[in-house]
């Protein structure tokens, strides 16, 4: 028997390949994703599905409690996979606000609705939740010190799974990924943002030294873990997924212009972003022992990563043409105004 899943914030970078993966992994389950299309939201990352009968769109808000019941009711939903935030940290800085909004209080009304019902929920989350790791791996079982207004907003959200399950029974799960690349990521995150910016020989625009450290994971490698987690994961269970391996800023920048056959030259330090988390790393062994392992180290889905936005200008191009100009102005015009080279 097959699942129904509600599939929040499915037309956005994760949710998306998400949805592809479980459609083509699991005959019998159906999706109804739910999204409210905001900039990062985009019809053309489901491009295709259309056809599938085992797939529906609804155009709406997580914190429209009378949508989501609609949807649930209309649809027979058994399962909620929430991937619906606000995530981009610089925009998180700039405007708190719909943070807080999306991610804690559109968290709630989703929880509330699985509660009402009984269904099985699901929380994707961050490593940001953790905060600044100078040395080490973050475990599940560590505090969680976030460092700005989305990794805190996350964090709310997170802390609301785990007191749904406590106080009321419900069966959640959560999930924190390390940082996502792959298909269909809006390019104001650096790895299509530095991509397509060299592709069209204009600077990429480096925080601060550049030596900060992150575990760049392959977008299906994440889909995979958290659709294992959602059918075998224990009740009340937090897993971090990542490939358990950091790499500085400056080596991912590289491997970039590299694959590009780009100069050096296109890189820029800029003026760091306020309270910089300097380095993220996440300990996977109880992922890998509910029985999943990344296929593709850092290094091989960055490539991997390049080589996709090489092949789909038809889908980056449109966007970093619209209301992107602006916010790429607002956000680095100054900077790259005052950069240096590498």
């Amino acid at each position: 028997m097959g699942r129904t899943l509600l599939v929040t914030g499915g037309a956005g970078f994760i949710g998306a390949n998400y949805v592809h993966h479980v459609l083509a992994s699991h005959a019998e389950d159906k999706v109804v994703v739910f999204d409210k299309l905001t900039y990062a939201g985009n019809l053309d990352n489901l491009r295709g599905l259309d056809a599938d009968p085992r797939y529906t769109f609804v155009h709406a808000d997580i914190c429209d409690r009378a949508a989501v019941e609609r949807t649930i009711e209309a649809h027979g939903v058994d399962t909620i996979v929430n991937f619906a935030a606000e995530t981009h940290v610089d925009r998180s800085i700039d405007e708190p606000g719909s943070f807080i909004h999306t991610d804690v209080v559109g968290t709630y009304t989703l929880l509330e609705a699985a509660r009402d019902r009984g269904l099985r929920y699901h929380q994707v989350s961050t490593d940001e939740v953790y905060g600044h790791v100078a040395e080490g791996d973050s475990t599940e079982s560590d505090p969680l010190v976030p460092r700005s207004p989305y990794a805190a907003s996350k964090t709310g959200g997170d802390l609301l799974v785990n007191a749904y399950h406590v106080t009321y029974g419900l069966y959640t799960t959560i999930t924190r990924g390390s940082n996502n690349i792959g298909p269909y990521q809006y390019p104001e995150k650096v790895l299509p943002l530095f991509t397509t910016n060299a592709m069209e020989d204009q600077p990429l625009p480096v925080y601060g030294d550049g030596l900060q450290e992150r575990d760049y994971q392959w977008v299906g490698d994440h889909c995979e873990a958290i659709d294992l987690v959602l059918r075998e994961g224990r009740p009340g269970e937090v897993y971090n997924v990542g490939t358990g391996t950091s790499i500085p800023n400056l080596e991912m920048v590289q491997l970039i212009l590299d694959s590009l056959g780009k100069p050096r030259s296109l890189i820029r330090h800029v003026a760091d972003r306020p309270g910089h988390d300097r380095r993220y790393s996440i300990d996977n062994a109880k992922m890998r022992a509910l029985g999943w392992q990344p296929r593709h180290s850092p290094q091989d889905a960055i490539r991997k990563t390049v080589q996709w936005y090489v092949e789909n200008r038809w889908w980056w191009e449109p966007i970093k043409s619209g209301e992107f100009r602006a916010y790429y102005e607002k956000m680095y015009g100054h900077r790259l105004a005052d950069a240096h080279s590498s």
